[in-house]
């Protein structure tokens, strides 16, 4: 299985083809996303790269973290598994009462 890169401080107008292309230079790119507003549409500014083995990962943030992309210095290192995100809220636990006293 490969190894998942974040990249960050995209230039806006990044696309998820100009990062496969870029990292393509380097090794065997799996994937490639740009991550975008749910609303907009627009990017967000980073996204992830999935590379074909971790020695082509390692040798892809060697070469390309602090690299002029766009004209910013794109940030390239391994990707963080997401911590799963608590689920909503619960309910108040009166346990069927319902103000004042039960009167059974």
């Amino acid at each position: 299985m490969g190894k998942k890169l974040f990249v960050g401080n995209l230039s806006f107008s990044t696309t998820g083809a100009d990062l496969e292309s870029l990292f393509a230079a380097v090794g065997t790119v799996e994937s490639a996303t740009v991550v975008t507003d749910r609303d907009s549409g627009r990017s967000r500014g980073f996204g992830f790269v999935e590379m074909s083995s971790s020695t082509e990962a390692s040798k892809a943030i060697a070469e390309l973290n602090g690299r002029d992309v766009g004209g910013r210095q794109i940030n390239v290192n391994e990707a963080n598994e997401r911590a799963p995100r608590g689920g909503g809220g619960g309910g108040g636990g009166r346990s069927g009462s319902f103000g004042g006293r039960n009167r059974y």
